[in-house]
């Protein structure tokens, strides 16, 4: 059984720049191939919530390396699973934890 996803505000926010950055640098093409191994990845998750190591014990929150510059985090709930942003990995450490 899956899971429904739903993306919080601030990630489809920072998905909308990371999408805007890879357009800006690689073009169309690269978008696509970006959002293919999105499409995958958000299949897994829907199907296997908890294959994703915890990045944060105190609330939760699962870290998906999507490619070497890009995270996703997201949070398991009972009834969904919450996609809460994404991280361009070369900014500085993740502090809003």
């Amino acid at each position: 059984m899956s899971l429904a996803i739903r993306f919080a505000v601030e990630a489809e926010e920072t998905y909308d720049s990371i999408v805007s950055q890879l357009r800006e640098r690689w073009g169309d093409k690269y978008v696509v191939k970006f959002e293919k191994k999105l499409s995958k990845v958000l299949e897994i998750i829907a199907k296997t919530p908890l294959v994703y190591p915890i990045a944060q014990e105190n609330i939760e929150t699962h870290k998906c390396v999507l490619h070497k510059n890009c995270s996703l985090f997201y949070k398991v709930n009972e009834d969904d699973i919450e996609i809460v942003y994404f991280w361009d990995n070369r900014q500085d450490p993740l502090i809003k934890f």
